[in-house]
């Protein structure tokens, strides 16, 4: 195969994803109190729902959707979350077909994939890379961070935001959500969990979390306790809010968690991944190393306050 054919291959993959995408992406203009903003939004069901990044429409109840077909709708913002970077908007009018939305989980290093937006204002823009890394976290203004956050070096700018990342079958693996530097694009994986935040935001207009108070960092366990609880580092308790969950069950700073709800823990990310609605007013056991031996505490996380 030659350059020219390589080209052509890489090129029609690059075409045909635009051609099946472009027409469910809209530009959106946001106006607040603050001033007015620009993002990017997809269409994911038939009854108009749109999905995009909850910075993008922070502030607003009321945005404008604008396709590339020319079709123009005022959308309601149903939900957002910002620990997520993900929100719900309704259209009040017809929109085009939605995006067919993928699955993240599938996705490897070197992966072709496309973005699709409205960068600075450049409204049905086309950017194309591969993916540079799966798995990043990003932090958020609420102190907490995104997981499984998707590293690609397809050009992302400011207006991109709330846009489309797509595999080369055309199916929505992403949601356009920061630029961190020349070439490293990030995007919010669509997967399982993000899912169960869509359905969420759609019917309820918000996702519910359970809270323990703690703060943590992550800390070596001794050579002998290494094997017994299958982990080679755990968590360092090193705050408990007051009052908390945590506070209640007698955490102490200093108690290094190895085990929450019957899964092993070794960071504050992973005690965030078990923070789910199910958790919510559950009694749960933890084990902590403390003064040289292994305590079980039971802990009752409550639902974590919206801000």
């Amino acid at each position: 195969m030659d350059d020219e054919e390589i080209l052509d291959a890489y090129s029609r993959a690059v075409m045909g994803v635009a051609e099946r995408v472009l027409p469910s992406v809209a530009s959106v203009t946001v106006r607040t109190s603050r001033g007015g903003g620009s993002g990017s939004a997809s269409v994911i069901a038939a009854d108009g729902i749109l999905l995009t990044s909850a910075h993008v429409v922070a502030g607003a109840s009321v945005v404008d959707a604008a396709f590339g077909d020319g079709t123009e709708v005022t959308a309601d913002v149903v939900g957002r979350d910002a620990l997520s970077d993900l929100a719900v908007l309704r259209a009040r009018g017809p929109v085009p077909a939605p995006v067919e939305l993928g699955d993240a989980a599938r996705l490897r290093v070197g992966q072709l994939v496309v973005a699709l937006g409205n960068p600075l204002g450049l409204a049905g823009s086309v950017t194309a890379g591969i993916v540079s890394a799966l798995g990043r976290s990003l932090p958020t203004s609420s102190g907490r961070v995104i997981d499984e956050v998707i590293q690609t070096d397809a050009a992302l700018n400011p207006g991109n935001s709330g846009g489309v990342l797509a595999d080369s079958a055309g199916r929505a693996v992403g949601v356009n959500t920061a630029v961190a530097g020349v070439g490293l694009g990030l995007a919010v994986p669509i997967n399982a969990t993000t899912r169960s935040i869509i359905r969420s935001l759609v019917a309820h207009g918000r996702v519910r979390r359970a809270w323990l108070g703690i703060a943590g960092l992550e800390a070596p366990l001794p050579e002998p306790l290494r094997e017994r609880v299958g982990s080679r580092r755990g968590l360092r308790v090193a705050g408990v809010a007051d009052p908390s969950p945590a506070e209640t069950a007698g955490l102490r700073i200093g108690d290094i968690i190895v085990e929450l709800d019957g899964r092993t823990v070794v960071s504050t990310t992973t005690v965030q991944r078990l923070m789910v609605e199910d958790a919510i007013d559950r009694e749960i056991e933890m084990t902590v190393w403390r003064n040289g031996a292994l305590v079980d505490v039971f802990v009752t996380p409550r639902e974590l306050a919206s801000r």
